[in-house]
């Protein structure tokens, strides 16, 4: 229960990532802040914990030591081409963007680094773009993978802010859900809610909702960090951008636990808050349901390298640039031309070295171990062994030694959508007569050769060039891709010092907000496309932002 009489000058209403970064940045500037979040203490650090711990940072040691070559202007290049701003209330997401750019190339960098965070040496290469120089993607790697994946991020602001409750500069309430935000004259001075039920229900999976009492709780500010509307695949529809992607999919899977429910941006708005961008999401297309899940419909993303076959519902194979880790908006757009799934056909040689699982459960050698454990699991013989696993086990994998069983799996999974054998074959065939020359035609091959004269991408992401069809090369295997809610990128219009602002963009006086509630800045600073590595390193720059300013 709260200590009442704690007497708080800033409330921070959620645990996760971005609420701990803010909390941790306002108490270093003398303020006591108090702490709610609706579920139990074992789920403190929120849906950051779950991630792969990837940091999108700029020209870092890291890098260079790979000979890659970047830059501010090239990632502002990258960043703006992918964002694509368009609107009046666009000023203050890009004004995030540029900030955070700045941060990137060296001072995120320093501060992780003396909080004690560490990066796996090879820098992976996400979101590599649609072929066009000042269009979307990544020029060059980016993506830091953190030793200790997210449950590595979060850790050092478990230990402080468990470190200020002790000294009791913080206190948290857990099992404490607003319902509203107070007002007085026009600034929100406070917040109300729910006491629900103590829960043992371990992290991640649903938690009762029993109520057993009411709180109100008064200070000068109040930072909301309460994340998006993934797990809520209602509102997700709702807001879905049917003028740019098209019908949403009937059925999805929810790559975040049912607690990302978004409600906290209606309360917010019902206390004077604006709200934009709400339809700028960011759903990943490779989503698998979890075999062994932890919280409802779990579906877990595929991170493939670049080799595997893309085809759409109908078996048709995708066309530039819609191949694995390039485009994923677009790529999204182009499934739901067809159907509302799609497959990957590829051989065991690509499983092995280009299939990972995003998520810190599923990569335990670089969550939990070191570089043994990451040389055992990633150069060994077979796959990781949480891919393996889904081989085994998932319910969207097919594993066949030849094509016509392969094909009859696949038909077996999705019988309302059949795929023709022919012409799947056909579309192989065609590509595996492209692989016998260090030059074609074909542009997935042209890119897989570039990948390759990439250090990192040669050594543990990108498999040698072969032919899909040589049974050298199998088993082969077919994976039904789902779509994978995952992140808002719009939400609570904020400017840069992390206050949020009304409809007609005045400020609200006495309310904050940072992380994926504010689309982790400005109230959306990716635009409409990601580069990834941008959503942690969101929540910790809009998390600072509004720490400092509350």
């Amino acid at each position: 229960m709260t200590d009442h009489t704690f007497k708080p000058d800033i409330i921070v209403v959620g645990a996760g990532l971005s609420g701990m970064v803010a909390a941790h940045e306002a108490i270093l500037r003398g303020r006591k802040v108090l702490m709610l979040d609706q579920e139990a203490p074992q789920s403190l650090g929120g849906q950051a914990f779950w991630s792969l711990g990837g940091l999108f940072m700029v020209n870092s040691p890291e890098q260079r030591r790979l000979g890659i070559r970047d830059s501010v202007e090239l990632a502002y290049n990258d960043w703006m081409g992918s964002a694509q701003f368009d609107r009046p209330e666009d000023a203050n997401p890009k004004l995030y963007a540029e900030k955070f750019i700045e941060w990137s190339a060296g001072g995120m960098r320093r501060w992780c680094f003396a909080l004690g965070m560490r990066w796996f040496p090879v820098v992976g290469w996400a979101e590599r773009g649609g072929a066009d120089a000042q269009g979307h993607g990544n020029s060059v790697p980016r993506f830091h993978i953190t030793w200790g994946t997210g449950t590595g991020v979060v850790a050092p602001f478990v230990k402080l802010v468990t470190d200020y409750a002790a000294a009791g500069s913080l206190r948290i309430a857990f099992r404490h859900r607003a319902t509203e935000l107070i007002t007085t004259n026009g600034a929100v001075t406070g917040v109300r809610g729910d006491v629900l039920e103590d829960s043992l229900a371990a992290r991640g999976h649903s938690t009762s909702r029993v109520v057993t009492g009411t709180f109100e709780h008064h200070a000068e500010a109040t930072v909301l960090t309460t994340g998006g509307i993934g797990g809520n695949h209602d509102t997700v529809r709702a807001h879905w951008p049917v003028d740019r992607l098209g019908k949403p999919p009937s059925r999805m899977v929810a790559g975040v636990p049912d607690y990302v429910d978004g409600k906290m941006h209606g309360f917010a708005a019902d206390a004077g808050a604006g709200l934009i961008n709400e339809d700028r999401m960011w759903h990943y297309c490779e989503g698998v349901q979890n075999w062994n899940s932890i919280w409802p419909n779990h579906g877990i993303r595929i991170l493939p390298g670049p080799s595997s076959m893309w085809f759409d519902a109908k078996g048709d194979r995708m066309e530039a640039p819609y191949y694995p880790g390039f485009d994923t908006l677009g790529t999204l757009k182009r499934i739901l031309q067809a159907g509302e799934h799609s497959w990957f056909i590829l051989t065991q040689k690509i499983i092995e070295k280009e299939f990972a699982l995003s998520g810190s459960e599923q990569n335990p050698d670089l969550t939990d171990g070191g570089w043994r454990d990451v040389l055992k699991a990633r150069l060994g013989k077979g796959a990781t062994p949480a891919v393996e696993a889904f081989k085994k086990h998932g319910d969207d994998f097919v594993v066949a030694d030849d094509l016509e069983t392969l094909v009859a799996g696949m038909n077996k999974i999705t019988p309302e959508a059949p795929v023709d054998l022919d012409h799947i074959r056909t579309q192989i065939r065609a590509r595996d007569l492209q692989i016998n020359n260090p030059f074609c035609k074909d542009a997935q091959i042209t890119a897989i050769n570039g990948a390759r004269t990439y250090k990192g991408d040669k050594l543990i992401r990108t498999a040698k060039p072969h032919a899909i069809l040589d049974k050298a090369n199998g088993p082969l295997i077919a994976v039904r891709l789902n779509i994978v809610t995952r992140k808002s990128l719009g939400g609570l219009h904020t400017d840069i010092e992390g206050r949020v602002l009304t409809p007609k963009g005045d400020v609200l006086p006495g309310l904050f907000a940072a992380g994926e509630v504010c689309g982790f800045g400005g109230g959306g600073y990716h635009g409409y496309n990601a580069l990834e590595g941008t959503f942690l390193g969101g929540c910790l720059f809009s998390g600072r932002m509004a720490g400092q300013n509350a």
